[in-house]
């Protein structure tokens, strides 16, 4: 076999031990029988060895390339496309800072760079004792609550640097950390065997649910012509005082606030008239 970019010869992935193999082979078996073709558990078989090892290795790539009658390069094809997936070793927990527009704006700039001093970690890096792994994310939709920080896909919202630097060290230290909302926490690879489609048995997790915080649903209330509430208040308190249901009268249809609005082209009494080049 031979490295292509380096024009070098590349030695076979290791196998996995006969035990560890024995094991996989019977999960990827249940996972495989969910689709009606092979190659579209793919994905899942993916998460199924990162849960393994903690990233997606040659050995799991090869594995899954056994599993679903793939050639390597295919499997390398989608394993390499996706961030989720793990092309080294990684920490236990990976801490993702949010550094989209509005997370950056509201402070996920911040954060991140505080969390690279204090890690002593670049983006994607790992911090020596194998706890953290650090990286920016793109949004997760939950601008609500920005800026947001994410541990193994669990939200942390309205996140300061002072509190990211908290929630790293209590990971790195063993401390029992709990999520804003959703699940409990758990360990990445933890998570990765989720992810692969077996059983989450986490105390909570078919309960937990998230949903739009209080600044999208005032939004959506003033498109309405609902009138305002008079505060709304952060997530991390106790209660939020929301704004009085708005009831449609017979003659309003409920999507109203949908509707097109006029504009100069549909508004006779505001015409744009036409454009003209300058100095004409």
């Amino acid at each position: 076999m031979t490295d292509v970019s380096l024009g070098m010869p590349q030695l076979p992935a290791p196998a996995y031990p006969a035990d560890v193999r024995a094991r996989l082979e019977a999960d990827a078996k249940e996972i495989i029988s969910r689709y009606p073709h092979s190659r579209s558990a793919l994905l899942p078989l993916l998460h199924l060895v990162q849960s393994e090892e903690g990233h997606v290795s040659r050995t799991g790539m090869r594995f899954c390339a056994e599993m679903l009658d793939l050639t390597t390069a295919e499997v390398t094809a989608v394993a390499t496309f996706y961030t989720m997936y793990r092309r080294k070793p990684s920490g236990d927990y990976q801490v993702g800072v949010c550094t989209n527009t509005l997370c950056a704006v509201m402070g996920g700039d911040a954060i991140f760079a505080e969390l690279q001093e204090h890690l002593g970690v670049g983006n994607g890096e790992t911090t020596e004792d194998g706890r953290v792994t650090l990286e920016h994310i793109e949004c997760n939709a939950a601008c609500d609550f920005a800026p947001v920080v994410m541990v193994n896909w669990e939200f942390f919202d309205n996140q300061t640097p002072q509190s990211a630097r908290r929630l790293v060290d209590d990971l790195r230290a063993g401390r029992p950390v709990q999520p804003t909302r959703g699940a409990p926490l758990c360990t990445f690879k933890e998570t990765a065997r989720i992810l692969a489609g077996f059983p989450d048995e986490r105390p909570g997790a078919v309960e937990a649910t998230g949903g739009a915080g209080p600044a999208s649903l005032t939004g959506l209330r003033l498109a309405k012509g609902e009138k305002p509430a008079a505060r709304v208040v952060s997530q991390r308190a106790e209660t939020v005082q929301e704004p009085p249901v708005h009831e449609p009268s017979p003659t309003e249809h409920p999507s109203s606030h949908d509707e097109p609005q006029q504009t100069s082209d549909s508004d006779p009494a505001h015409p744009a008239g036409p454009t003209t080049e300058e100095g004409e």
